[in-house]
């Protein structure tokens, strides 16, 4: 259908050579069609940056809730970090797009939604209770895994993706991430009042006051997302939905 050709074509372009510097007549020009018949599909080049970026948010966002399902810790983290690469390699056509022209990456709504997304990877990664050791080498794990999909955008995706889980679980098992240890718990007398994690490292729910006082402090106290997550006993993925969520 001439509407998917548009997307594979503008997708390409933007790829190739950047999305600002593409222009409307250029992904006419690709796909064969008059600039007029492009517009009447895509009425601004905006609308064509959106309808390629919301199929990996939308993908991303169901993986990493289907992965924060899974059970227990072991389990949650292994299919959050598969979940997580296999979205990339999926739709690394976009991200390269996206990343030769890095000012996409702070437009919202497509920056809340990936800030969010990599936000929940890292608090499933890092597991229950974690250290700040296990939660840097986490977000390390994290970045890990995206940004060698873009780098090495040339090389067969199953070989890629065996490599990089390679690296990733090798990274893991040498900071320790996963393994039985004692921690103490930092205090915190509003985490007391409020229900324990479930299993798997899954954030508590919070109820629809907590999320709209949440909302309020951010706005007007300019509060932090790590002090926001340390006043309600609640990890910071679920401080940015709570924050998304309107």
């Amino acid at each position: 259908m001439t509407r998917q050709r548009i997307m594979a074509a503008a997708a390409a372009l933007f790829a190739e050579r950047g999305y600002r510097a593409t222009s409307m007549q250029e992904i006419a020009d690709r796909v064969g069609i008059t600039k007029a018949a492009l517009y009447y599909h895509f009425a601004a080049k905006e609308d064509l940056l959106r309808e390629l970026t919301a199929p990996v948010l939308d993908e991303l966002e169901q993986a990493l809730n289907a992965a924060e399902a899974a059970g227990d810790p072991e389990s949650v983290r292994e299919r959050a970090i598969e979940a997580f690469l296999d979205v990339h390699l999926r739709h690394r056509d976009t991200l390269l797009m996206l990343v030769r022209d890095m000012t996409l990456l702070v437009q919202a709504p497509v920056a809340d939604r990936f800030k969010a997304a990599i936000a929940l990877a890292n608090t499933l990664v890092s597991g229950p209770r974690p250290t700040l050791a296990e939660r840097v080498r986490a977000a390390q794990v994290v970045a890990g895994l995206a940004d060698p999909v873009v780098m090495f955008h040339d090389v067969p995706p199953a070989r890629l993706r065996r490599l990089i889980l390679d690296g990733a679980r090798t990274l893991l098992a040498a900071g320790g991430v996963g393994a039985d240890r004692v921690t103490e718990p930092v205090p915190n007398p509003a985490a007391a009042l409020r229900p324990r994690r479930r299993p798997g490292g899954r954030p508590a729910v919070l109820t629809t006051q907590d999320a709209a006082e949440i909302r309020r402090l951010r706005e007007t106290d300019g509060l932090g997302v790590d002090e926001l997550a340390r006043r309600f006993g609640v990890s910071r993925a679920t401080v940015y939905r709570s924050i998304k969520t309107r």
